[in-house]
């Protein structure tokens, strides 16, 4: 799963970047500013949370199998993906209806997206509710007042010495 969101979340983001040049580059002048807005504003969401697929995929990626937990992260993934395709799909098509690309019958399905949003960043927090509360194995984290002391190099003092 972790792969898939990596490649949904390469796929979105640079689908994304595209969209908002689309947008400033070809789109203006050519719609309204209030179609334009809201092209713009599906790019922004469909940029948002493909960092937060790019997030979630290294976070099922570097987690060992967790039950309930990992599969709340799978969930909030889906979410974010369905949010993709129906909120910001849903968005691009009412932006290009006024060029005859899309279509106005489509504002019913945007809702829809904003509630597979809200279920994967429901799905996160359970997540993060479910992860266990324990400190990371000694000496991965550099930062945790445990870490292990990294050992001195010849003729150089250790760390913290």
């Amino acid at each position: 799963m972790a792969r898939l969101y990596l490649l949904l979340a390469a796929i979105f983001g640079g689908s994304g970047v595209l969209a908002g040049a689309f947008a400033s580059h070809g789109l203006r002048g050519q719609i309204s500013d209030r179609a334009l807005a809201t092209f713009e504003t599906a790019t922004r969401y469909q940029l948002y949370h493909a960092l937060a697929l790019l997030g979630l995929a290294l976070l099922l990626w570097v987690l060992p199998p967790m039950g309930a937990a990992r599969q709340s992260l799978g969930l909030a993934g889906a979410g974010f993906v369905g949010g993709i395709l129906l909120f910001c799909g849903s968005l691009y098509g009412l932006s290009l209806a006024e060029l005859g690309l899309g279509d106005l019958s489509l504002g019913w399905v945007t809702p829809l997206g904003g509630l597979a949003f809200l279920l994967g960043w429901g799905s996160l927090a359970i997540a993060a509710l479910l992860l266990p509360n324990q400190p990371a194995p000694t000496g991965s984290d550099p930062i945790s007042p445990e870490a292990e002391e990294i050992p001195a190099t010849p003729g150089k003092p250790s760390p913290g010495a």
